[in-house]
């Protein structure tokens, strides 16, 4: 397999663990995320990472049953995300999986840029759900670094369509850890 599968696979991992680690209670507390609750945020999290993880190896736009779904109203949420991400990364090992473009629906990107931008999903919401519900996020140095470069490289346009916030520039100094400067580029704040 590739680097960038490695990256997804170690990515979403680490989600998985957080998810796992969030509690019925939480759910309805605010989240780090301005306007979302815990809710909003794992569902957004388990939807494009898991969910739109496998629509975009298989080339298929997500049912709108899917797209609307309350997948924490099940208890066992956090487990079928786990088996969601698992059959993602299945999809993208399959044969030729990584030549061509994916469309989007707006645009169309080729796959290894489409995977990266999902790596990047899978970090910088995991991290959310994880700040959101006490818990730590943590990823090797060699992932963290290839989520600064996708941050870096996508985050003027994530910040015209409101995706990512102003950067925090007193986090993103260079000693920092990657991962650190990763969220801080994206407008989130590691220190808390």
């Amino acid at each position: 397999m590739n680097a960038i599968h490695t990256h997804l696979t170690v990515s979403a991992s680490e989600a998985a663990r957080v998810t796992r680690g969030v509690t019925p209670e939480q759910l309805a507390a605010p989240s780090v995320c301005a306007d979302w609750t815990v809710r909003e945020l794992a569902n957004h999290l388990v939807l494009y990472t898991a969910h739109g993880l496998e629509h975009r190896a298989l080339r298929t736009q997500l049912p709108e049953a899917t797209v609307q779904r309350d997948f924490t109203a099940d208890g066992d949420w956090a487990e079928r995300y786990e088996e969601q991400l698992g059959r993602a990364l299945a999809a993208w090992e399959r044969p030729g999986v990584w030549d061509g473009e994916i469309d989007l629906g707006f645009t169309a990107m080729p796959a290894p840029t489409v995977a990266s931008l999902l790596v990047k999903e899978l970090a910088l919401h995991g991290w959310d759900v994880a700040r959101s519900t006490g818990q730590e996020f943590s990823l090797p140095e060699e992932t963290a670094a290839f989520v600064l470069g996708v941050v870096e490289e996508h985050a003027e346009v994530y910040r015209q369509y409101e995706g990512f916030a102003a950067p925090v520039p007193t986090a993103a100094t260079e000693g920092a850890p990657a991962l650190a400067r990763a969220l801080a580029l994206s407008g989130r704040d590691p220190r808390g």
